[in-house]
């Protein structure tokens, strides 16, 4: 990403310089700069408050009540995660806060549960007395569904989107609830579906 990055601002400058357009390129990057730190500052409200909210949600038990009823929906997506492993309970915050659009708050949850799973994967080898030594960063299958599931990522409340609607003059930010929530939900079961077929032909 960093030579991505790196190489269209490179090809961008040249190309301005080599057109007569090299103010416009300067005066286009302090303008995009300017809009970025207003839009940052909009998120941090808008994130704040949704975080707060969640750390309420959590020391009320509000959160542990949503995790044990979405505790046979991760059997079902996990099924050979021991019952009891930290990392069940990492993946459901982790998809509670994407549900609520808390993409900021669910990325801790979801780099622990990602770090958990790979401890299991290296129990898993060791267990087998594979001749190969356990491999730091060999994505597992539940590794590969919970990626598939973040990025599909079912949202009742695309905070995110509203914030940007909302900072780039909407009339109604949360009009996008609605067209939101039926995208998201096509794409989780296309993910959940994808999933099990991919998973079974493993299996096989």
């Amino acid at each position: 990403m960093n030579y991505l990055w790196g190489g269209m601002l490179l090809i961008g400058i040249v190309y301005g310089a080599c057109t007569g357009n090299l103010n416009e390129v300067t005066e286009g990057a302090i303008s995009a700069s300017r809009e970025a730190v207003m839009l940052a500052i909009s998120l941090l409200g808008v994130t704040s408050m949704w975080t707060g909210l969640m750390e309420i949600a959590k020391k009320a038990g509000i959160l542990e009540g949503i995790t044990d009823k979405i505790r046979p929906f991760l059997r079902f997506l996990f099924p050979d995660i021991p019952n009891g492993h930290p990392s069940l309970e990492r993946i459901s915050v982790n998809l509670i806060a994407n549900f609520f659009g808390l993409g900021a708050a669910a990325t801790p949850p979801g780099l622990m549960a990602m770090e958990e799973l790979e401890r299991l994967e290296e129990e898993r080898q060791k267990d087998k007395k594979s001749k190969e030594k356990a491999v730091r960063g060999r994505a597992s299958k539940e590794m590969c569904t919970f990626l598939i599931l973040n990025i599909s990522s079912l949202q009742l409340i695309p905070v995110n989107v509203i914030a940007y609607r909302s900072q780039y003059g909407s009339v109604n930010p949360a009009a996008i609830v609605g067209p939101g929530i039926l995208a998201t939900t096509v794409s989780t079961a296309a993910a959940i579906l994808f999933c099990r077929i991919m998973n079974r032909k493993m299996e096989s």
